[in-house]
């Protein structure tokens, strides 16, 4: 089994479902009492936000490169960045260190593909859902991408970082992504990207008139399986 390299608290609160979702994935393929061998590196958030914020996107790669140096050195044999956004800077990442970098959006793609999906929502950061670092990958898979309207970006960003990020659930805030939601449907997405690793704390299948893609989800899964497959690409 391959050793998992996990740069998380981006925020914490959605770290905590990559840690379960990997094992559990384990236990299913393995059974008994296997579980995962994971190395975490748990990054100040706050200091990630003010980058972000500031558009500070060198400082921030320096921050991370750093974890996953440090993830290397350990023993780590790929890296997970447990969070959508800081993808933006996975390609600076990745030229720090000598192990691949697992990145979000490629395995996202994957489960779009399955599901001969040619357009879809993306919900996320207004980073991850008005610039181009995420969409391409998409993109150039075939897949075409749609993003709420302004409005609606800033309420969707709003709720993640002043309520999800900090532990909060609120139902009011479930109904308007449900409202944002069913508008893209009507909009032509056939399916919609939970593109930011809290949103899907708030939103589950039974909240969309779309079918759900929960990147946290997919990306953990992946990480499960490419640390079981010892034959799986680099």
């Amino acid at each position: 089994m391959k050793t998992i390299g996990l740069i998380g608290g981006m925020s914490w609160e959605s770290t905590i479902p990559y840690y379960r979702i990997i094992n559990e994935t384990v236990k299913e393929r393995l059974g008994g009492l296997h579980s995962a061998k994971i190395i975490l590196y748990s990054v100040e958030f706050d200091e990630i936000e003010k980058c972000q914020a500031s558009g500070e996107w060198d400082k921030s790669a320096s921050i991370l490169s750093d974890a996953a140096k440090k993830l290397e050195l350990a023993g780590a044999d790929f890296i997970i960045i447990c969070t959508n956004t800081m993808h933006k800077v996975a390609g600076q990442i990745q030229a720090e260190i000598n192990i691949p970098i697992v990145h979000i959006a490629d395995a996202t793609a994957d489960e779009l593909l399955k599901d001969n999906l040619s357009k879809v929502a993306l919900l996320g950061t207004r980073y991850t859902m008005t610039q181009d670092f995420y969409k391409e990958k998409l993109i150039n898979r075939g897949i075409n991408v749609i993003i709420p309207d302004e409005a609606d970006v800033e309420i969707i960003n709003h709720i993640i970082f002043n309520e999800l990020c900090v532990g909060i659930i609120c139902e009011e805030s479930r109904e308007k992504y449900k409202e944002i939601i069913k508008k893209l449907k009507d909009a032509g997405a056939e399916g919609v990207i939970l593109g930011c690793t809290e949103i899907g704390l708030l939103i589950h299948q039974e909240d969309s008139v779309l079918k759900v893609f929960d990147t946290t989800e997919i990306h953990a899964k992946k990480a499960a399986e490419k640390a079981l497959d010892t034959n799986h690409d680099k």
